[in-house]
């Protein structure tokens, strides 16, 4: 609980006081150094310290966008407790457009991270043991990877009462089970006791106007039901109840091709329609993708060039009641 002094990298911030923070990555080959703002506002009232973090990977914009917007508009200044933002963790990946970082690492795949490791284990040592300490919660955005488009999704396991609850609050489309990776963000979190929405949506490289006010009207309605959000906020309520996916499978590529999908994302499809077509360049081949089953799908590959093998629908084989 934010009720004390918060000491982040030897900088004091007091109740009812904000800061900048910046954490020092690495010093680029021209000896200019690389820095990662974290900006911490607090309240005077303690409460709760929410933790809302973006950009694990440099190509995932959308998610950077995300957090951007809860601190331009003012959403992080909280009525009670603390918020601290990292909108890009992996600023590296953030310029050069990449999503990992300059060592070939995935940061998402190497936390808690070591002191004396890999620039990547660096950094993710550095968030879990300079951040996560302070943290009663917290909200992580990521997007698809790839052309892969991801409808707007909160990830958690199953069974955990609390993260459920919360999810439900975020009220995203889905909520969709899955397992804490090794060696990830969420996972690390989940060890030191730390609670993790995970959310996803969009693709890489594009800012999505419907998946950012998604991610930004959930962490508002969070924070409301934290009772950190201020009262100048609107706070509205989800468009359609939220659907539990228990499980669900990907669709691959029979053929190589042209691919076009031919339903939109969060589509109901019964098993056996079509939903997509993979044809050749010079109109001799036209191949029908078909639902395997019924399902929602909540993923789709937007590339129009694709190999035989490609993921290229993520479709649900199971719903919670």
């Amino acid at each position: 609980m934010s009720k004390d002094i918060l000491n982040i990298l030897g900088v004091e911030v007091a109740p009812g006081k904000s800061a900048t923070v910046t954490f020092e990555v690495a010093k680029l080959h021209t000896r200019n150094t690389l820095d990662v703002p974290i900006i911490i506002e607090r309240s005077k009232k303690p409460g709760p310290t929410v933790l809302m973090t973006a950009g694990i990977h440099g190509d995932e914009v959308n998610g950077v966008e995300i957090v951007r917007q809860i601190i331009a508009k003012g959403i992080n200044k909280p009525k009670i407790g603390t918020t601290i933002c990292v909108p890009v963790i992996n600023v590296f990946g953030f310029l050069n457009m990449d999503r990992l970082f300059p060592d070939g690492r995935d940061l998402n795949r190497v936390f808690p991270g070591s002191s004396n490791g890999s620039l990547a284990s660096r950094v993710a040592y550095f968030v879990m043991k300079e951040l996560v300490p302070h943290v009663d919660f917290a909200m992580d955005f990521h997007t698809g990877g790839a052309d892969r488009f991801n409808a707007a999704q909160i990830r958690i396991v199953k069974d955990d009462a609390k993260l459920t609850e919360l999810a439900h609050i975020f009220g995203a489309p889905f909520i969709y089970y899955s397992q804490n990776l090794n060696k990830s963000f969420r996972n690390s979190c989940r060890k030191v006791g730390v609670p993790m929405l995970l959310f996803e949506g969009g693709k890489s490289f594009n800012i999505h106007p419907t998946i950012t006010n998604t991610g930004v009207n959930g962490a508002k309605r969070v924070l409301h039901h934290l009772g950190m959000l201020r009262g100048n906020f609107k706070v509205s309520r989800p468009k359609a109840k939220t659907i539990i996916i228990k499980d669900s499978k990907w669709l691959r590529a029979q053929y190589s091709g042209m691919f076009k999908s031919t339903v939109a994302i969060n589509t109901h499809v019964e098993k056996g329609q079509v939903i997509g077509n993979i044809t050749d360049p010079y109109g001799s081949f036209n191949y029908f993708v078909k639902a395997p089953n019924a399902g929602y799908i909540f993923n789709v590959n937007e590339s129009p060039i694709i190999y035989q093998g490609d993921a290229i629908f993520h479709i649900s084989t199971k719903l919670e009641a």
